[in-house]
This record gives C-alpha cells, sequence and structure tokens, in this order.
C-alpha cells in the first residue's frame, strides 16, 4: 500500500525538510498517537514532524523507538504501550506480533472501517484535492472471509517445508499452522499443505477457494487440489483458479457487485481490467451489449468460460491492455467500469477514458493514493454523484473504493 509511505504535511513550524536533522540524536522517545493513516499506520508528531508507528491505535500514549528518519517525517516501532487508545484490543491470533500478513488486530473489529474509512477520506482530500459527499460505508465478517491467500514456502529448520507469510517489512518466512482471517476450507488446509510439498517447495503458494468447500492451488503440486473452483454470487456462477485474480472477501462479494453495477440500464456497457467477469456478468444482465477487456490470458480465457456457462451472449471480451483497447474501441459506449490494479490508470487510459466519454463512469479502486491523483484529472469531465467503502481486508489496512461519476455537463 502506497498511502501510508506518503507522509502527511509537518506542523507549521517553518522547518520543513529537517526532521532527519532534528531527530538524529533520539532513540526512544514518547508520543500520542493522533489517527490512521492510510495503509494502517498510526500518525503521531513529535516537535510537528510526523511519526509514522505500525500497529498503534489512535488515542495511544506510547514509548516508541525511531527506526527511519526522513527530511520531512520517520518511522518507528512501539517499544511500550503507556496508555492504551479506545479500541486497542489483544490480537486474536498467535502470530500477529511477528506475521505481515495483517495490521490492525490490536483493534477492535467495530472501529477498524470508521477509522480506515477517514483514512480513505482523508487522504482523497489531501493528494487529490477532493471535497466529496459523505460514502457509505460497508463492513461484513471480520473473520473467516478470505477466499484467496498468497502464501510462501521454504525449507524449515528440520528439513521439512515450512508455509507462511513474510514478516512485516523483511522476507523472512513465519511459518504458520494457522490463520483465522482465512475461509475455513483455506485454513483447514494449512495443516496439510506442508507437508504435501516436496523438500524444494515453490517459493510461492497461490491458494483459492470457491463454494462447497473447494479450494485449489498453484503452481501445481502433486497431490494438491488444482484446476478451477466455483462460486455462486448474486445470480451468476464464476469460474477461477488460483492464478487468476479474484476478489478476496466471500460474503461482502454481493454487495461489492451492488455497489458497482448498481441498477442503471442502457445499451452498450463497457469493463476495463474485468477479470474473470464478476462485474461483467453483472453489467450483462441490465445492458444490451457489454465489452470487458481483460490482458491477462488465463483470466480472460475464464471470462469467456463464464460469459458462455451463465447463457450471457451479449458479451465480447478483448484480451488487450487497457491502453489498446480503448484506442480501438468497438462501437459506442454509455457506461464504462474500471477496476485496476494497485498502480490505477495510467495516463494514456485516463485520456482514453476522457476521449471514449461515456455518460456514466464507474470506478473500482483498492489504493485511494492512486485514485486520487486519477480522479483529479477525471473530474474535470465528470462529477462524482456517491460513493461506497467497502471493508474488504478486515485487519488489514486497506479498503475498497467504489465511486460513481455522471458526466459534468
Amino acid at each position: 500500500m502506497t498511502g501510508a509511505g506518503s507522509p502527511v504535511q509537518p506542523g507549521g513550524d517553518g522547518r520543513r525538510g529537517q526532521a532527519a536533522q532534528r531527530l538524529a540524536h533520539l532513540e526512544v522517545i514518547e508520543v500520542t498517537v493522533e489517527k490512521l493513516v492510510m495503509g494502517g499506520d498510526g500518525l503521531a508528531r513529535y516537535e510537528g514532524i510526523p511519526i509514522f508507528v505500525p500497529r498503534a491505535v489512535p488515542g495511544d500514549r506510547l514509548r516508541i523507538r525511531l527506526t527511519q528518519r526522513r527530511p520531512d517525517y520517520a518511522r518507528a516501532e512501539i517499544v511500550e504501550v503507556l496508555e492504551a487508545g479506545p479500541g486497542r484490543r489483544q490480537p486474536p491470533c498467535e502470530y500477529f506480533e511477528r506475521c505481515g500478513g495483517c495490521d490492525l488486530q490490536q483493534i477492535e473489529d467495530d472501529l477498524q472501517p470508521r477509522l480506515k474509512a477517514a483514512a480513505v477520506v482523508e487522504t482523497l482530500r489531501r493528494l487529490g484535492r477532493l471535497e466529496l459527499p459523505p460514502p457509505e460505508v460497508v463492513a461484513g465478517e471480520a473473520w473467516a472471509y478470505r477466499l484467496r491467500a498468497q502464501l510462501h514456502a521454504a525449507a524449515g529448520a528440520a528439513g521439512r517445508p515450512e508455509v507462511g507469510y513474510f514478516a512485516r517489512g523483511s522476507r523472512t518466512l513465519v511459518g504458520v499452522d494457522r490463520c483465522p482471517i482465512l475461509v475455513p476450507e483455506l485454513e483447514n488446509a494449512l495443516g496439510d499443505l506442508a507437508a504435501g510439498l516436496p523438500d524444494e517447495p515453490p517459493r510461492r503458494l497461490d491458494l483459492a477457494a470457491g463454494d462447497a468447500a473447494s479450494w485449489t492451488m498453484a503452481p501445481v503440486v502433486e497431490g494438491m487440489p488444482r484446476g478451477p473452483v466455483e462460486l455462486v454470487v448474486g445470480e451468476h456462477t464464476l469460474r477461477y483458479d488460483a492464478r487468476a485474480f479474484f476478489q478476496s472477501h466471500r460474503g461482502l462479494l454481493p454487495r461489492l457487485v451492488e455497489a458497482a453495477v448498481g441498477s442503471w440500464r442502457g445499451d452498450h456497457a463497457g469493463d476495463l481490467y474485468a477479470g474473470v467477469g464478476l462485474f461483467t456478468l453483472a453489467l450483462a444482465g441490465r445492458y444490451r451489449q457489454v465489452v470487458a477487456v481483460e490482458s491477462d490470458p488465463a483470466a480472460a480465457r475464464y471470462a469467456r468460460i463464464n460469459a458462455r456457462r451463465n447463457n450471457l451472449e451479449a458479451i465480447e471480451i478483448l484480451a488487450l491492455r487497457a491502453e489498446t483497447a480503448l484506442a480501438r474501441w468497438p462501437g459506442p459506449c454509455d457506461r464504462l467500469l474500471v477496476d485496476p490494479p494497485r498502480a490505477g490508470l495510467s495516463r494514456q487510459v485516463r485520456d482514453g477514458v476522457l476521449a471514449l466519454r461515456p455518460e456514466r463512469l464507474t470506478y473500482v479502486s483498492c489504493d485511494p493514493p492512486t485514485l486520487a491523483r486519477d480522479l483529479r484529472q477525471l473530474t474535470g469531465a465528470y462529477r462524482v454523484e456517491s460513493w461506497t467503502l467497502l471493508d474488504l481486508f478486515p485487519q488489514t489496512g486497506h479498503m475498497e473504493a467504489v465511486v460513481q461519476m455522471v458526466g459534468a455537463g
């Protein structure tokens, strides 16, 4: 997440750019955490200098050790919690202190979405200079929700493979035999996964779950589940495998589709970065013709399979980069939905969207800093009608945004 690495402006003390020099002789200091920032770190200040503290809670009074000094800000780690902020708790997972998979287990479940939503709003205001109407905030199950996982494997101390996540900020493997954010079928698989790997295991393992307790893994390992799984989302059944991107929160998938696709209808719609067709299939129920664009060959193949299996003939799948597809767009477009990766829209894509000029534009984003950058250009031609924040990633600092825009006139 890039948001936590983008420091807020220092206090108005006229000494911008001197943080490293002013903190050079300090190692352990006491601070109070003001708020959560994008990415999940807590923000504190020392003599006006912003200091980012992982695994903090707003209101915490902390003794911290400085770990990084930059010209305009610093980073630190917690030495001692002197006074706990509202909503601090004992992290439920035994691996939390070492594992880099989660950021926010120290914060009560119902408080996390509110803090993260405030951080997204602040990021869009600061980086994009955007003043938007209040968002709708949607949360679901905070545990046992995750349909996909990227794990790592290595030979353990006893010579047997270990499976787990990297430690925060390092490539050191933290072996785990349970992970409470995974759906039960994936968590249950962890115990057998390491035992089934060869002595020299693949360094990276991608797992994905579907319906009926089914799961699959990539790369292929003898004796492990392989091939596609299926999941019903609303009126449609989607097929995919562990190689293809798919949204991860099982319980919130219908709400995500509802927030993104909505009830609007028309003739021609487009879906950029369509993946295996999560939004494409729903759009096809409301528009006479849908053009879906996906550059990953495996995902595009599943999108075609899913359109065919759901008897949706009015879908055209283009296995192209978004930049290329926009330059060759096959006809009119009343509605365009974009769901880019964390890097957001390239300048060429932003220019292509503005040239295509659909009446309605929907932007689904997992990264507020790049969303802010893109909206700064897009809102020259579009007005933000409404937006929704969905907590698709409980226990982490990430949040999904869905922004509905209409032509500004």
